[in-house]
């Protein structure tokens, strides 16, 4: 990856942030901790990695993405609307009732959407059948899922990787957002999913550990990746939960919440302080 295309993701994952914030404030409801740890992967993703075209978002050759942990849609929404799949000036009506950005994701409704999901372990779960449907019709279209690491003390989350090995989906990658929090706390204390890498070994995955607020990780590990035969591969990412704005970052609180109006102005002035700094680089 070039300092040039690393500058254009950094200011695109600041822009999309922003655009979390904006959403979750305008539906005064939504997620915007989860949302936000993940900002700089669903760019990473929809700028880089994935073979899409936003013009055409049912093209049957493109590449999947399913967010198995389906309540931190604004930050999925906010990287489509960014890419050009909506207008980005539709998020504010996130969770609205007219609105077809609701607090999950709804591939009748949105745009660029792969797969409805909301009740978590599901996700991966459709995630493993997109990929082993194109193993066997010979398509070389690749699946994505993020799961959160919260969602994994679901059971269902380890049949599905217990599938994705026995059919050496190669063409799947899961990537779990290790931010450390979930919904009622530390996920050591509330249900320990650790050694998260050593459980995936186990359940025959490739395993790449990472920092994934961090562009230069996230890149090496994609192409390790796409590089990688015979087994599916697992990204644990190690991320700050609330990264970007200072009074979310590894806050709890922030899981499930929305900023008041003064809230909102600090968070977006603290953005955008951010992608000046970015864009004068």
């Amino acid at each position: 990856m070039t300092n040039a295309e690393k500058k254009a993701l950094a200011v695109t994952a600041c822009k999309v942030r922003m655009g979390i914030i904006e959403g979750v404030h305008g539906g005064k409801s939504g997620h915007p901790g989860g949302s936000l740890s993940a900002a700089d992967l669903f760019t990473y993703l929809y700028f880089k990695e994935m073979n899409i075209d936003p013009k055409n978002p049912k093209w049957a050759d493109r590449d999947r993405f399913v967010l198995s942990k389906g309540h931190t849609a604004p930050g999925l929404y906010a990287t489509l609307a960014n890419r050009g799949y909506f207008p980005v000036e539709d998020l504010p009506t996130l969770r609205h009732i007219d609105s077809y950005l609701q607090g999950h994701p709804n591939m009748n409704t949105v745009p660029g959407i792969d797969m409805s999901t909301g009740s978590l372990g599901q996700g991966v779960s459709t995630a493993v059948g997109m990929a082993l449907a194109a193993k066997i019709t010979g398509k070389s279209y690749r699946t994505y899922t993020l799961l959160g690491d919260g969602e994994i003390e679901e059971g269902q989350v380890w049949e599905a990787f217990m599938s994705a090995a026995h059919y050496k989906l190669d063409n799947l990658l899961v990537v779990i957002d290790n931010n450390g929090l979930q919904i009622d706390g530390p996920v050591a204390d509330v249900m320990s999913p650790y050694p998260i890498d050593e459980k995936m070994r186990a359940f025959g995955f490739n395993v790449i550990c990472i920092n994934g607020n961090d562009l230069d990780e996230i890149d090496a590990a994609f192409n390790a990746a796409r590089n990688y035969k015979g087994k599916p591969t697992a990204i644990v990412m190690k991320t700050t939960k609330g990264k970007g704005v200072s009074f979310m970052e590894n806050q709890v609180g922030w899981h499930g919440k929305a900023p008041n109006d003064e809230q909102y102005e600090i968070a977006m002035s603290e953005l955008k302080a951010q992608l000046a700094e970015l864009e004068a680089e």
